[in-house]
């Protein structure tokens, strides 16, 4: 059987490539649009053009740093604890979950809940008044901190995002570990390697690009963060756990700035896009 032509290959994959451009190029131009033009509710059908100025109003708005300084804070630190943790489970437990596989099952559980059904169940259990835990820290040790105000919200929101997603961590990572061969751990057991500099010298090394890859998506992730924390504490106390997410949400549906709202959007997805770009290229000089 001879191989299809290009041309039929193209001819095939039209479909697909049509439906992609429909669905996903018209918001993509329709934002851009938006993104250079004086547009509100009241106008959005006759946007007016108005070059950079929108672009000049999210620049000169200290919000708009505000919301990108804990983007940036927040997805590093949660990618960082993540991955610390996702490891350090994935080569504890790798032993306990070869004889008990099902082990997985339960470990994960955490990541299949929806994100914001996570932000509203820490918020029932971290409520000042109603809450389970600050009830009985109050009835054991006679107080309780207040853990969604300013003081000590950042770090619920990175402790409840940790919890949510070190699973996914640790997927990834015990994939990477038990994919070493074990040709190579049992070479390194008879020259009298001990576990400890078998780890660094050998197995971390070829978990290493796994390890690059979990924390990107983790840190892609956590910049972008909306949901959950958006459920859990909104845009938080004096705006404390605004992303930049949360700050085009609000600019856009709450004060109907839509023209300031997606050239925030546009420049989120060019950070995202630099981004990308940089970890290409750390990866291409890694290999």
């Amino acid at each position: 059987m001879k191989p299809k032509s290009s041309i039929e290959n193209a001819v095939l994959a039209s479909p697909l490539v049509i439906f992609l451009l429909a669905m996903l190029g018209f918001p993509v131009v329709l934002s851009v649009i938006y993104g250079f033009s004086e547009a509100r509710f009241e106008t959005i059908a006759s946007p007016t053009f108005n070059g950079l100025a929108n672009f000049r109003q999210v620049v000169a708005d200290p919000a708009f740093w505000q919301a990108s300084w804990f983007s940036l804070r927040f997805g590093v630190t949660t990618a960082l604890l993540q991955c610390a943790l996702g490891l350090f489970l994935a080569v504890y437990l790798a032993p306990l979950v070869r004889r008990h596989a099902w082990i997985v099952a339960i470990l994960i559980i955490p990541m299949v809940v929806a994100p914001a059904m996570v932000g509203l169940m820490y918020r029932l259990v971290l409520h000042e008044f109603v809450g389970p835990l600050p009830y009985y820290l109050n009835l054991i040790f006679g107080s309780s901190p207040s853990f969604l105000n300013i003081a000590n919200v950042f770090k619920t929101v990175v402790i409840v995002e940790t919890l949510q997603w070190t699973p996914f961590a640790f997927l990834l990572f015990l994939t990477a570990y038990e994919a070493i061969p074990k040709e190579m751990r049992e070479a390194a057991a008879v020259d009298g390697t001990r576990p400890w500099r078998m780890f660094w010298r050998i197995e971390f090394p070829l978990m290493f690009p796994t390890l690059f890859a979990a924390f990107f998506v983790r840190f892609i992730d956590g910049f972008r963060v909306f949901d959950n924390i958006y459920t859990l504490v909104g845009p938080g106390p004096g705006g404390s756990t605004t992303s930049l997410s949360i700050y085009i949400y609000e600019t856009f549906l709450r004060r109907g700035e839509i023209g300031k709202a997606m050239a925030a959007a546009i420049l989120l997805f060019i950070s995202a896009f630099l981004l990308l770009a940089l970890a290409q290229q750390m990866m291409r000089r890694r290999g």
